[in-house]
């Protein structure tokens, strides 16, 4: 039997018959390489491509899921069929609004330097028997004066002689249209005159000092034109009045006016009872309302205040004015845009140290001011800073 494997081994060798093989299937090999390459990148690049689309859709996923967080569902299952019963969206975060600046920031008047380095864009401190100006900064800026407004809306009200025990009632006109702001006097309210004229002093109540402008004889724009004429009267030339409440930004005055008006609502002893009230009840709808001063010192510090008000809209910022007696002497105090809740008495309290070490003095009285001086009172401020430090002014 002819065998080939015996045949090809004598011909070529076992040596030779190897190598002819291997070199074949190394050819084969070579042929084959670049298909089998092709389709394992074409592959390879698939997958690659698979993952990063399904990277990108993961990330987008979250993402989205954190900007706006998703809604949470309760479901049952009722015969076979799955039913939504509850429904409510996750919270959503607010996005931030910064404060709006008042209209003395916006004018520059907070980078104002001053002695006692108060927190307030305007003051201004006045001798009231002898009306020396004792201490000033900005006093003739026009700013709005916020809640300051109800002191001219007292006198208006005092002045008309209408009888204190009048029922007035609150009313839907009385609704807060310029700053939506809220009010505990619901409407249906009924109280005296008194009451009213009472509640926007010591309190504050917008509401309470709407009702006194629209109850005047000819409504809300002949109290506004009485307003106007007291302050002409009283030589209030930098003062404008468009409510009966202050919650308008239109309502404005300088410090040298408002001590003005401080002086003259000084006068009554009316307004300085009422302005100066710790606290009050009333009842409203038959329930007992209590109400307290607005003015902390008032409240709970050891002033010998004899008249007070504060005030406050965005466009004002914080405001104070006081009649007080420090170091035996009468001083009117006015405190406009104050930066923080607590700083504009927090400014009075650094005025009032720094006037209890100036030595007393008996000065003649002399004229209102018509324009302030230069000076910052008698003796520079600066020195008592040190010992203002120390008791946390």
């Amino acid at each position: 039997m002819f065998r080939t494997e015996s045949f090809m081994s004598r011909l070529f060798g076992l040596s030779q018959l190897t190598a002819l093989a291997t070199t074949a299937l190394v050819s084969v090999a070579l042929m084959a390489a670049p298909a089998a390459y092709a389709a394992t990148k074409s592959t390879a690049t698939k997958s690659s491509a698979k993952k990063t689309e399904k990277s990108a859709k993961s990330s987008q996923k979250s993402a989205s899921a954190k900007a706006t967080p998703s809604a949470r569902k309760v479901i049952v299952v009722k015969n076979g069929k799955r039913t939504v019963v509850a429904s409510s969206a996750a919270p959503v975060r607010a996005a931030f609004v910064p404060a709006k600046p008042s209209l003395a920031e916006a004018m520059g008047l907070r980078d104002t330097d001053d002695a006692l380095s108060l927190r307030s864009s305007v003051a201004l401190v006045l001798d009231q028997n002898t009306n020396e100006v004792l201490f000033q900064k900005n006093p003739t800026a026009v700013l709005p004066i916020a809640s300051i407004t109800k002191l001219m809306t007292a006198l208006v009200v005092m002045d008309s002689k209408l009888p204190m025990d009048e029922m007035l009632t609150v009313s839907e006109d009385d609704r807060d249209t310029e700053k939506h702001s809220s009010s505990r006097l619901r409407f249906g309210t009924t109280l005296t005159r008194h009451e009213m004229l009472l509640l926007a002093l010591m309190s504050s109540e917008n509401r309470a000092a709407s009702v006194l402008g629209r109850s005047y004889p000819g409504g809300l724009p002949a109290f506004v034109g009485a307003m106007n004429k007291k302050a002409r009267e009283l030589g209030m030339n930098d003062s404008h009045f468009v409510d009966s409440s202050g919650l308008s930004s239109s309502n404005v005055s300088s410090a040298m006016d408002l001590a003005r008006l401080v002086n003259a609502a000084y006068r009554n002893p009316t307004i300085r009872e009422f302005s100066t009230q710790t606290e009050h009840e009333v009842n409203v709808l038959g329930r007992t309302q209590h109400y307290v001063s607005t003015n902390r010192l008032v409240r709970g510090g050891n002033w010998e205040i004899g008249l007070q008000k504060t005030g406050y809209i965005s466009e004002a910022g914080q405001c104070l004015v006081m009649q007080t007696r420090v170091n035996d002497r009468n001083v009117v105090m006015v405190f406009l845009d104050s930066v923080g809740k607590l700083s504009r008495f927090a400014d009075a309290t650094r005025v009032r140290t720094w006037l209890e070490h100036q030595p007393a003095t008996q000065a003649q009285p002399r004229p209102f001011p018509t324009s302030p001086n230069l000076t910052q009172g008698p003796k520079s401020p600066a020195a008592i800073l040190v010992s203002q430090q120390s008791h946390g002014t």
